[in-house]
């Protein structure tokens, strides 16, 4: 069930309804309402997997407790490992067994050992990257005393597997979630407004951004073999927006259906392509994620203290972690890899904290200086997704190798797809709506917001049935 179907059209609004008007009573049918809830949003992929996850969600609810209570550094110990090792074991078992089994076959083959690897047939359950992070950050948590362990099985299952973002994220925390869970919500009229707003322009970013993005990119990459160097250029421009707009859209989508219900979530994007840098960008960009990796990773290796070389290592480490979490697939891991690179000079130069405030242009020498530095971010930023959306390193290799090899800058026809340059017209719009709202959450809500929404609303009739591209790029992860 996607957010941009016409079965959850159906869906948000009758969760609505019996929330409001036939559950709010207590904090506790409220709960219950949105765990059955989400039980059968996540059953509409696979209804096998929701015995996984009700596993994981008592997992980690008993492993809590344990911990707390337990009396002796030894006993906590024991029930934070188990907790750990189970949660990444189930992670490790779906998402990357068949990787590590195919990678190490083919090393033994190139020592002319001939082998050939026992590969599982199974599907990777949706959203299971996710929600084992929403644990494992609420056990650490606890181990580490920072919170106290949450009893109420109701109010737990309802943070873990809470349906705007069981599938896609952002990483709530049990800091920031769990106390907003714990009070009987009261509807806030000027707070779900802001919800619809929220959810329209996410699907604007998803539908018309996005969707349209997605077939010109698909087309390019999938023959970029006979495309030129223009071509493969729009290509990898048509896919930063292509997977901006589909993961930004999903969770401006899942915080607006949040305030719908009464909770805030942790925002997960902020304008991340007017970065000036690539250290602002991954401040801007899936902002969930690179905190997880930066609070649970990052700082307990020694962060940005101790000598440079150690700095070099957790600023890798975390990198290839980021690659390596969105799949098993040594593009990823490329990715992760290409990224630590682009923020090796900022942190040797002690610049990777120049660029906290806002961007803003004041039309002056200096502002032409800002203009350079958002562009060339981009552009890295722009070559490092080839590796993403590449289905393998030599082909991601070859790829930016005929941007510089075949130097024809001409116009071509994709003959198997629709091909028009009105999409990088729709692109600057899109580009220049974001500029002016860029201290916002979203643009439409401010002066004239029903003549916007009627606009936004119109764009995604229109646009959304010329798209045949309907799925969401982070439920693969």
């Amino acid at each position: 069930m996607f957010f941009n179907s016409l079965s959850f059209a159906i869906f948000l609004p009758i969760v609505f309804l019996l929330y409001w008007f036939v559950f709010n009573k207590t904090k506790s049918s409220q709960n219950l309402l949105l765990i059955v809830a989400s039980y059968y949003f996540y059953s509409c992929w696979d209804w096998r997997f929701l015995f996984l996850l009700i596993f994981s969600t008592f997992l980690d609810y008993y492993t809590g407790i344990r911990i707390e209570k337990s009396a002796t550094e030894r006993g906590r110990k024991f029930w934070f490992w188990l907790s750990i090792i189970v949660n990444l074991g189930f992670l490790g078992i779906f998402k990357y067994y068949n990787f590590f089994a195919a990678s190490f076959s083919e090393l033994l083959n190139g020592f002319g050992l001939k082998t050939s690897p026992l590969l599982l047939n199974v599907i990777l359950p949706v959203g299971i990257s996710f929600y084992t992070f929403h644990g494992l950050s609420y056990v650490i948590d606890i181990y580490y005393k920072r919170i106290k362990a949450e009893y109420n099985f109701v109010d737990y299952s309802l943070f873990v597997s809470y349906f705007p973002l069981l599938v896609a994220g952002p990483i709530e925390r049990a800091t920031h979630l769990l106390p907003e869970v714990k009070v009987k919500r009261t509807f806030n009229f000027d707070q779900a407004k802001e919800g619809v707003y929220q959810i329209i322009w996410g699907l604007v970013k998803k539908v018309v951004i996005a969707d349209s993005c997605a077939t010109y990119a698909n087309a390019i990459f999938d023959n970029y073999e006979s495309m030129n160097s223009l071509s493969l250029v729009l290509g990898a421009f048509y896919f930063a927006f292509q997977i901006y707009g589909d993961f930004s859209g999903y969770s401006d989508m899942a915080l607006g259906m949040s305030k719908l219900f009464g909770l805030e979530l942790l925002r997960n994007f902020n304008f991340p392509y007017f970065s000036r840098d690539i250290a602002e960008f991954w401040r801007r960009w899936h902002i969930s994620l690179s905190s997880w990796f930066r609070d649970y990773v990052y700082i307990p290796l020694g962060g940005s203290k101790g000598s440079k070389w150690k700095q070099l290592r957790n600023v890798f480490v975390i990198f290839l972690l980021s690659g390596f979490w969105h799949g098993a697939n040594w593009t990823f891991i490329a990715w992760g890899f290409i990224n630590a690179l682009y923020f090796l000079p900022l942190l040797l130069l002690n610049k990777n904290r120049s660029n906290i405030e806002t961007v803003s242009l004041n039309w002056n020498l200096d502002s032409l200086k800002v203009i350079f530095s958002i562009l060339s971010t981009f552009a890295l930023t722009c070559l490092a997704w080839v590796f993403f959306r590449a289905e393998s390193i030599n082909i991601a290799f070859d790829y930016i190798g005929r941007i510089f090899s075949n130097r024809s800058f001409v116009s071509q026809y994709l003959k198997n797809e629709r091909y028009s340059y009105e999409i990088i017209i729709l692109i600057i719009a899109f580009i220049w709506v974001e500029w002016n709202s860029r201290t916002k959450l979203e643009p439409i809500s401010g002066r004239f917001s029903e003549l916007k929404l009627a606009l936004c609303i119109m764009a995604i009739i229109a646009l959304g049935t010329y798209s045949d591209y309907k799925e969401f790029i982070y439920f693969q992860f």
